[in-house]
Parts: structure tokens; sequence; C-alpha cells
């Protein structure tokens, strides 16, 4: 029988929640609030990437002849059709294909590009994220040759995990079969990312994800499952998705309903997230009242991924006494020096790091102490990227040196070195013998080094955080509190466009004083978070033993 409703691709790396609220009828009068502008932003930054890459191939050698385009602007069933018709054609290249909707399957989709093999065709999409990493063994052809034939092992490339990319490339896949055009034999597809240097090809059939299975295999359990969920919404039937807290609700439109409705039941995964709280529910700790109510001290009741039985019911205690932090540790401690750095990098998603920040505080050692910014103002990605990396470089290691020098012990500080680290490495990578460019190998000491101090872990390993760990949560509780109302990440991306003039605007020079007064306050942050963990107000957070 065929299904009423026709999923996209990216129902399969959704929430379960979420594509049950898109399909209830009940749901539809829900007023939502308005798009994040910073998403919008990304998908407009997407289309404009997909419309250069379109460019590049119709003008190349290998994409010339028979390159069919259907146009995004036309209807839906304008672009179904021209795509069928180019299909049966042969075209060897259809770009912005739309195929046919399969209600047998509930399946609905295109892809930026279809190429045609000697016995069907194959998918190439088009993303706006990196797809690879310096390393050895990814599948590639330059990305002007769309063959995959030609594809060979690349000694400088490997696969960056990305598994919503070949999760489409699987869908893709069905709806050809479904038509009658799917390459037979082999379940390949292609992607083309924000370097746009390569093409990666996948191989569905491989057994690459966890457990030995392939991304087909993953694919159609996760759609399976989709399906489901979203007939029974649309039937107005059992719901078979609950509410649950998880990462991708910081920036889902439907948060506030799932909210309202985890606090009422008081959900045990406002406080343990994932699996945990799945396994949780199932012994039937379902809210937090319940799991508060366990005995530290006894059997878990089930397995824990995510923390620690002990660590769990205290968490719980701790939101319900509505408190922000409380201690895992009788002391805290945090590693000081004679001369410190607080550091934050700024970074434009996967573009590259536009701005290091760093806060010099502690003992004379003849460099002016205080905030010291190392930036580059032209639009990302940009060879500029190189100067401004080198020269806050530069400045660090002459700071270490001037320390060293002077026998006072010296230490650098940020919140989650995951970014940071990031970006001191693929600084390195991606500008290797430029002037004043660092070794790999001298990134690596000072980074593995006891100068180089990661204040998320310590806080991580020392307090238990009933509302989050970020820097904008934490610093609060040590009385700390930013200039700019708006502060944020996904601000500082749209002063960013502005203060470079990306969208084709004069460059706004008082947004650039405003990134850096974030930036400034961010290393301002953990200082205050530094030295509050280092003094006696400690005593005033709760020991999670005494709750």
């Amino acid at each position: 029988m065929d299904s009423e409703v026709l999923l996209d691709a990216a129902v399969v790396t959704r929430c379960r929640r979420r594509v049950h609220l898109e399909h209830d009828p009940a749901m539809r009068e829900v007023e939502l609030p308005p798009p994040d502008p910073a998403i919008e932003q990304r998908i407009a930054d997407a289309a404009a990437h997909r419309v250069e890459i379109a460019r590049r191939l119709a003008e190349a050698t290998a994409a010339g002849p028979g390159w069919v385009t259907v146009p995004r602007e036309w209807t839906a069933a304008e672009r179904v059709r021209a795509t069928t018709e180019a299909l049966a054609a042969g075209a060897p290249f259809v770009w912005g294909a739309l195929l046919p909707a399969d209600p047998a399957t509930g399946r609905r989709g295109g892809s930026e590009l279809l190429v045609r093999t000697t016995t069907g065709y194959l998918p190439v999409i088009v993303v706006r994220h990196r797809i690879t990493d310096r390393g050895t063994g990814a599948r590639t052809t330059a990305m002007t040759d769309l063959d995959p034939g030609n594809a060979g092992t690349d000694e400088e490339r490997k696969v960056r995990a990305q598994p919503r990319d070949q999760l489409r490339l699987a869908h893709i896949r069905r709806l050809l079969q479904a038509v009658g055009y799917a390459e037979p034999v082999r379940a390949i597809g292609g992607v083309i990312g924000l370097d746009a240097d390569v093409v990666v090809w996948h191989d569905l059939d491989a057994p690459t994800w966890p457990g030995g299975r392939s991304a087909l295999t993953e694919y159609d359990a996760r759609f399976a499952d989709r399906l489901a969920i979203a007939e029974a919404a649309a039937a107005r039937r059992e719901p078979l998705a609950a509410p649950s807290r998880v990462l991708e609700c910081r920036h889902c439109p439907w948060w506030s309903t799932c909210a309202t409705e985890l606090a009422r039941t008081r959900d045990v995964s406002l406080v343990v997230r994932g699996e945990d709280a799945m396994e949780l529910r199932r012994v039937g700790v379902s809210t937090v009242d319940r799991l508060a109510a366990l005995d530290p001290a006894e059997e878990a009741p089930v397995q824990w991924t995510g923390t620690t039985h002990t660590d769990a019911v205290a968490l719980a205690r701790a939101w319900l006494a509505d408190l922000t932090m409380v201690r895992k540790v009788d002391e805290v401690s945090v590693p000081r020096a004679d001369v410190e750095v607080d550091i934050d990098m700024e970074s434009f998603g996967d573009a590259g790091a536009y701005l290091w920040g760093c806060l010099l505080s502690g003992r004379d050692i003849g460099i002016e102490p205080g905030y010291h910014a190392f930036a580059t103002w032209e639009p990302l990605p940009t060879p500029d990227e190189a100067r401004s990396f080198a020269e806050f470089w530069a400045w660090l290691t002459e700071v270490r040196s001037r320390a060293a020098a002077a026998g006072l012990g010296f230490r650098a500080y940020c919140y989650n070195a995951l970014a940071e680290n990031r970006w001191l490495f693929g600084s390195v990578e991606r500008f290797a013998g430029m002037e004043g460019m660092p070794t790999r190998s001298g990134v690596r000491e000072f980074v593995d080094s006891d100068e180089w101090v990661d204040l998320f872990r310590s806080v991580t390993d020392q307090f238990l955080c009933s509302h989050g760990k970020g820097l904008k949560v934490i610093a609060p509780v040590a009385g700390f509190r930013w200039r700019d109302p708006e502060a944020g990440g996904e601000a500082s991306m749209r002063w960013y466009r502005d203060a470079v003039g990306m969208d084709g605007e004069p460059p706004d020079l008082p947004q650039r004083d405003r990134l850096l007064r974030y930036n400034e306050d961010d290393v301002r942050a953990t200082r205050v978070l530094r030295e509050w963990m280092s003094g006696p107000a400690m005593r005033d957070i709760p020991f999670m033993g005494d709750l």
C-alpha cells in the first residue's frame, strides 16, 4: 500500500520526535519561532556554493558535452518532468535533478548532480562543509572528473566522518532504483565539499559503519523507523517517538513545544542525555525525581555510557535544588603560573579562523599586559589568515620565551581546547611553508605540554553542571557578564558577515569592534572563571555528597 507520507533524506539524521511533530495534524496550528538568521544564512551560503560548483563543472571538459540543467526556480512538477526526460534521453550529466516521488516507499528528493555510467546513474551531491582531512585512504578524483572509474586512493586525504552525506547518497540511490535508472552494479556516490578540490567517492555497500553495517543498511533501518513515526503521526495513532532532550534541541524550531512537555513531566533527559535517558526510561526511571531518589551507593539500574551512577544521581538532585553547579571534589584546583595568557579563537564555519584573541596577565615580562587581537578582515577563506595566525603564534612564542628567560612559570588557557586545537593544527597544515608559520611538531609540543590548560576539562572533572557546561552558563556563576546582550556563537557569525562585507555591502567597521569586544569578553571570562575556581568562593558551592 502506498504511503500518504513522503520524506526527504534529512529525516534519517533528524530527531525522531521532530519527525512526529512535523507530521502530526494537531501541530499544524502551533506557532513556531521565526527561522534562525544564522541558519538561514548558512542555507543561502550553501546555495551560492552550489551555483559556483555548477558553473565550474559546466565549463569543465569532463562536464561539457551533454550537460543538462534543471532550474531550481521551476515548480516541482516541472523539475521532475525535466529530470525524467533527461534521464530517458541518456543525458551524461543532469544538474539540479528532482526525482519522482515514490509513494510505495514514502521517499522524495533529488540530487545536485546525476552522472551517467554505461549502465545507469550515480548521484553526486554538493555540500558546504569539509569532507576530507589530511591523511590517506580517501577514494577521490579531481573535482571536474566525474568518472568514479578514475578514482584512486588519495595519498594526501582521508575521509572526514560526515554520516549525513553517505545517508543522503543512499536515499538518492533508492529513488533512482524506484524509477529504474540506478547504476545496477555499483552502489557508489560522490561528494564535492567546501574546498571544491576533489570528488570523494563512497562505496555505499562497504561495511564501514559500526558493527560492520554499510551506509545502505544503516539508511534503510533509519528511514523505515522515521517513516513509521511519520505515518503514525499523520494517522493520529499512538506516537512512536516521545520528546527527549538531545543536542539537536538547541537549534530545533520545535524546542519550546518539547521543553514545555519535558518540564511538565520532569523528564529524566533534562539531566542525562541520549542512550542513558532511553535506558533509564526502560527500567522505569523516567523522571528527574526518580533518578534523584536512587541511592548512589547501590548498584546502577542501567549500564551508563555518558556519566556514572553517582554523578547522575547527584546531578538530578542538583537540578531539583536549582543549583547550576555542585562540586565533585572537596578541594577545587586549577593549574596557575606567574605569567598567564587566556586564548580564544573565532572561526567562520569551516572557512577558517579569522581572529585569535589573547589576554596577558601576571608578572611583568616587558610585554604590555591586557588584550591583544590578531585578526584578518579579508573575507574567509583568504591567504591573509596565514598572516594573522603567524602574528599570533609569534606573539605567543615571545611571551613564552620571555617568561622562561626570567625563570617564571607560564600557562595558556582556553575553554574547550577541541576548537582551538582544530585551528592550531589546521592552520599549520593549510599554510605550511608560508612566512612565520610554525611547524606541526612545534604546535604539538605546545598543545601536549602542561602549559596548555583546557578550563572546560577542569570544570568537567571537578563540577556537575545541571544546566550545561558552556562558558556562557558557567562564567556568570563566577560573577562574569558579557557586555553585549546578544553575545553568542550564532550571533557572531552574523556580525562577521557584516564586518567583512561578505554579502556585497561595504565592510561594517563597528561590527569589527563588536567582534573584538565579544572576543575580549570571552578571554576575560576564562580568567575570571579561573580566579574564581582558585579562590575561597569555592566553599560556597555545594559538595555533591551533601545533597
